[in-house]
Order: C-alpha cells, then sequence, then structure tokens
C-alpha cells in the first residue's frame, strides 16, 4: 500500500472515492491510476472526493463495499460527505455464511501460520501458578462497591509512599467504580463479572479487593463469583468489619507486596500475548493507516499463535458480514449473528436507531456514515479467522481472533477488554485521545500531524505507511510491542498516568 508524494488515495480497486492524504484545492487535478480528476471544490485531508459520477440512489462505494447511499446526483471531483451521502443501514439485515470466502481466508491464514512457526518472537513476562503470563507486575486494589472508592485511592497514595519500585513490583493502582449496590438485575450480574476478570488479571500480581460490607455484591457472593483464587495472591477486606480500615489494608498490601519480590520476568513466546484492539476519535486517515497496521500485527499474532480481542459491536454494523465470513465454522457464524441482532435489539430496546454515529468528531475528520466507520474499524481484526464470541463481562479462552460484546464508548469498551483478559490495548485514534485503561493502552495515531502535536498521548505514527515499506512499519510495530509488554518499555498512558475503567449499565439504579 506504499504512495510516496500522492494526494490522494483509492484504497480499493472498485471505490468510486478517493481518501484526499493532505487537502485538495479547487482546480486542482489529481491522478489516481486511470482516472484524472478535477476538484470542485476545497476538500480536508482525510475526506473523499469523487473518482466517479454517481447518481441519486446509487451506493458511494470505499474499502470495496457499499459506504451508504447518494442522496443527490455526485459529480467527478465533488466533496463526498454528509451532504450528498446517507447511511444503507437497517435495523433487519439478513446475513449468509459463505463458505467459499471462509475458505480463502482459511488458507491465507495457514500460509501466514506456516511462515511463522519457526520464528516467534519472544517477550519477558511473569509466569503465573495458573498458567498465564502477566506483563506487569503490580497491586490492583478492586472495590466491590462504589462506597469504599476514597479508601481505595487513600491507600494508592499510601502505597506511593510507602513501598518502593523495583523489578518485582511496578506500582499500586486502584479501579474505582460507582456500582456494586443499588443495581438489579443484569446490571448487578454485569458489574459484578467485569470486576472479577479485574480481580483474575494476570498483570496483577497481587489484588486487594475491597469491600463496605451492605452492599448488594456482597463480600460473601463476590467470592463465590470468584472462586478459587491464590490467598498468598488474592486479599480481602470488609471495611465495616475492622476498626482502622487504612491500618488493615496496609498490613496486607505489604503481605502482597513482599509475595511480589519473588517474581520474575522470564523469556516466553509472543504466542502467549492477548491483545485487545480499540478504536476513538477515527477520521478519514484511520482506515488507511492505523486501522490497517493493527490488522497487519493482528495477523502476526494469530499467525503466531497468539489471541486478538475485537470489540465494539455497533461499529461493525454495515461490516458484520465480511466477519461473519471469517467465523471458524458454523457454529462460530451463528454466534457473530446473535451478536450482532443482541445489540441491534438493544439499540431498538432504547428507541434508537442503529445508525445513529458516527460522532461530530468522526464527520469533521471524514468519516460519512456508520458503515464507512465499520468498514474501516473492522480492519483492526486484518484477516485473520474468528474462532469465538465472548458476551461482554467474558473472558477469552481460544487462540486466534475472539469477537467480544460491548459498545464503542471508548472507556467502557477498553474495560471490557481488560477484564476479558487482554494484557495490552492497542488504540487507534485520529483525533487523539489521553484515556488508558488499567492494563498498557498503546495510541496509534493514524496521521503525523497528530503523533507530532500530542507526542505525551501517542506510541506509534501509523502514517508512515503512506511513506514506507509496510513490511519495515509492521516490523518496527513489533519491536515496539516487544518493548512495551517486556516491560522494557511504559505505553504512553502508563507514563503519564492515565489509568482507570468504566462499566456497562442498562438498567435502574434504586
Amino acid at each position: 500500500m506504499k504512495q510516496v508524494d500522492v494526494k490522494a488515495i483509492r484504497i480499493h480497486p472498485e471505490d468510486t472515492v478517493a481518501v484526499a492524504v493532505h487537502p485538495l484545492k479547487k482546480g486542482e487535478t489529481i491522478v489516481i491510476g486511470d482516472f484524472a480528476v478535477t476538484v470542485l471544490e476545497d476538500i480536508g485531508g482525510g475526506h473523499k472526493v469523487a473518482l466517479t459520477g454517481t447518481g441519486k440512489g446509487e451506493p458511494v462505494i470505499k474499502y470495496g463495499s457499499p459506504m451508504g447511499v447518494a442522496t443527490k446526483d455526485i459529480a467527478v471531483g465533488e466533496h463526498v460527505h454528509t451532504h450528498n451521502t446517507s447511511t444503507r443501514l437497517s435495523e433487519h439485515d439478513e446475513y449468509h455464511y459463505d463458505l467459499n470466502v471462509r475458505d480463502a481466508f482459511q488458507q491465507e491464514a495457514d500460509r501466514r501460520a506456516k511462515r511463522r512457526e519457526d520464528s516467534i518472537p519472544t517477550i519477558e513476562a511473569f509466569e503465573r501458578t495458573d498458567g498465564k503470563i502477566g506483563i506487569r507486575n503490580e497491586i490492583w486494589i478492586v472495590p466491590t462497591v462504589g462506597c469504599v472508592n476514597m479508601t481505595a485511592e487513600q491507600l494508592v497514595k499510601w502505597a506511593e509512599k510507602n513501598l518502593p519500585k523495583n523489578e518485582h513490583y511496578e506500582g499500586t493502582y486502584a479501579w474505582t467504580h460507582p456500582f456494586g449496590c443499588s443495581q438489579l438485575g443484569e446490571d448487578h450480574e454485569t458489574t459484578r463479572t467485569i470486576l472479577a476478570g479485574l480481580v483474575r488479571h494476570p498483570n496483577a500480581g497481587g489484588v486487594l479487593v475491597l469491600s463496605l460490607g451492605c452492599e448488594n455484591n456482597t463480600p460473601e457472593s463476590f467470592q463465590e463469583l470468584l472462586g478459587e483464587v491464590d490467598p498468598k495472591r488474592v486479599k480481602f477486606l470488609t471495611t465495616q468489619e475492622v476498626e482502622d480500615e487504612l491500618e488493615a489494608s496496609h498490613a496486607l498490601i505489604r503481605e502482597l507486596y513482599d509475595e511480589m519480590q519473588n517474581d520474575v520476568r522470564m523469556p516466553v513466546g509472543m504466542d502467549r500475548l492477548i491483545v485487545g484492539f480499540k478504536c476513538g476519535g477515527s477520521d478519514g486517515y484511520s482506515g488507511i493507516t492505523a486501522n490497517p497496521l493493527v490488522g497487519y500485527f493482528c495477523d502476526e499474532l494469530t499467525a503466531m499463535g497468539g489471541t486478538g480481542i475485537l470489540t465494539e459491536v455497533p461499529e461493525m454494523f454495515g461490516a458484520e458480514q465480511l466477519l461473519m465470513n471469517r467465523a471458524k465454522d458454523e457454529a462460530v457464524y451463528e454466534k457473530i449473528v446473535a451478536l450482532i441482532k443482541d445489540f441491534k435489539r438493544y439499540f431498538v430496546k432504547h428507541g434508537q436507531v442503529v445508525y445513529e454515529n458516527p460522532s461530530p468528531g468522526n464527520k469533521k475528520g471524514g468519516i460519512t456514515t456508520l458503515e464507512e466507520k465499520s468498514l474501516g474499524c473492522i480492519q483492526k481484526g486484518g484477516k485473520a479467522i474468528i474462532t469465538d464470541v465472548v458476551p461482554y463481562g467474558g473472558q477469552v479462552h481460544k487462540r486466534g481472533l475472539t469477537l467480544l460484546s460491548g459498545p464503542g464508548n471508548d472507556i467502557v469498551s477498553t474495560t471490557a477488554l481488560t477484564a476479558a483478559g487482554a494484557h495490552i490495548i492497542l488504540f487507534t485514534t485520529g483525533r487523539g485521545t489521553p484515556l488508558g485503561s488499567p492494563v498498557p493502552t498503546v495510541k496509534i495515531a493514524s496521521n503525523t500531524a497528530l503523533a507530532e502535536k500530542k507526542p505525551h498521548w501517542i506510541d506509534f505514527d501509523a502514517e508512515r505507511l503512506l511513506r514506507e515499506e509496510q513490511d519495515v512499519v509492521v516490523d518496527d510495530f513489533i519491536d515496539m510491542m516487544r518493548e512495551i509488554a517486556g516491560g522494557k518499555k511504559l505505553a504512553k498512558n502508563e507514563e503519564h498516568g492515565y489509568r482507570e475503567i468504566s462499566i456497562f449499565k442498562d438498567g435502574v439504579v434504586l
């Protein structure tokens, strides 16, 4: 895909539009293949210019698929955006499973795996007794209810002053939230399953589960949900049961700290890494730089035998059929259909249309419809075969690419990816965000201007794909991932202290 000194890019041979690499001026001519197009109006970088005439009611094609329909006649050289293009989505799409397409993707995946079988890189990680690996060795404080949030935060401040960081211990963090009580039914169980996923996370070398004592998420019921845990690694404190909850917590945290002094990083295969994929604040470059880069990485990771997780179900709408045809088998295909239809029902239940997206920032960056956003979004999953689908709050158990139920909201989805077991999250962005999850949240800029403007947010500049050979950029990206996963380098969110959680809710608060 390397194109140097071009004014616009046609992503797929069947596309009727091209994406402006830099702003285009009215009257200038762009040459793309057999097309010589005179630009009819000023067009911003990341926005689309028509390569062919499109009549009212005809599809506008990008990524080789319909990204919307023309709401009026569109002339060659015209700006293609919300003023002349609209969504084609509805709540009642029908799906099918094309085995021929699946077989072609499977054959390609097999070839990648064959090339990778003798060249799996290593990372330095912490081996856990349950067979998992952790790429960080931190103490996590997990409140069962929002009432003890401030207690948890005071404990973090105490740990910062009293527990020196070293190669065995990398810090103490509290994952505060407003829930755990006054919730009913599904919301209550959602909170509990997300918190349980955090307690079990292998990046935590030690966990303090902090309770109040009278919440709906009772200490007893939460411990029952967790099941068997290592008592040396997971401690429990109910604050109503002790005279001085801070002093009692200090003692438990010191026990965790002392136990972790025996932990050391060991070389392990990169195939044991679980990586979550997320995008936020997309722009017109996202689908030609940042998301494809993550897709190339996903293909390499799954070829090694590693695991990727793709979420943001509403940002699959309009591109879901492409994912369904990559399902490992018909059972996985049916799970994807259920995943999409369940989320559409969620929209309908609340009286909302499924296509109420993209955001104002997305539109300003050049994204016109949800289909266009989705077609770019799913590129983070590369061409990998989808091996499983798990519900919101569920954890990943199969290698390969897993789809995780969850919304597009940045902090909700990164929290879900963490609870599902992601060691690290790749977060692509065209607009920029400092947001971080409990695990390293690697920010990948879709454009160089953002990477240069926000170096304290951005870890990698994906616009390099437009200037350099793809293999060089991908290899550099894998090297950076090995450094971050191996603890030799912090992601920018870790370096600057951007780490938080948010839990999905859909019902009544008492």
